[in-house]
């Protein structure tokens, strides 16, 4: 798990300049439109907003400029899983990773979709990890089918993620939930300072 929390650091010293950035750019323009309008405002919702754009603009730097290993195009379902020891550095960086890197989209896609129905979450998660092994093939990287099913399982964790949220939150107010969504967000940065220092 140490490896991850290494892999995440890595994309984050090459992401930060574009997400600091569009990040001022979008609360700016945020902040504009709130004064302006005055829509009701839901803090946890804000957040939430901001962190899937944060999560975007990192997740396309993971799935187009990253570094990874490639042994070619893998057309053959486990072919590549099997080939990394577990627990290893690539075993975290292939497997561990893709699954996780798919989790928050699948969280957020049923979040915002509110999806309901499994059927749908897989197919919106099959054919976003499908377009990004397909374009990476296009741009001269490989296509890797092992990758879409750990998307694919990633993703899903996602949804179920979000499933069980839903249920909880149903009975919780918007500053409680406002409250839990900070208070991880705080132990999250601290856990990821700890880990960059």
């Amino acid at each position: 798990m140490f490896h991850l929390a290494n892999d995440l650091v890595e994309v984050m010293h090459s992401t930060w300049p574009i997400v600091a950035v569009s990040v001022v750019s979008v609360v700016s323009l945020r902040i504009v439109y709130l004064i302006k309008y005055k829509p009701k405002f839901i803090l946890y919702e804000e957040i939430l907003a901001l962190i899937f754009i944060v999560y975007i603009l990192m997740f396309f730097q993971v799935v187009t400029y990253q570094d990874i290993i490639s042994y070619g195009n893998n057309f053959i379902p486990f072919k590549e899983v099997t080939r990394y020891s577990f627990g290893s550095k690539l075993f975290f960086k292939n497997v561990v990773g893709n699954i996780v890197l798919f989790t928050p989209y699948g969280f957020f896609a049923s979040y915002y979709l509110k999806l309901d129905k499994k059927k749908t979450a897989f197919i919106l998660i099959f054919l976003v990890s499908l377009s990004i092994e397909t374009i990476q093939l296009v741009i001269g990287r490989s296509f890797d089918v092992d990758d879409i099913l750990l998307n694919l399982i990633g993703g899903m964790l996602g949804y179920f993620i979000y499933r069980i949220l839903d249920r909880v939150t149903d009975k919780m107010s918007r500053s409680t939930i406002s409250t839990i969504l900070i208070t991880a967000i705080i132990i999250g940065i601290v856990a990821l300072l700890y880990i960059m220092l």
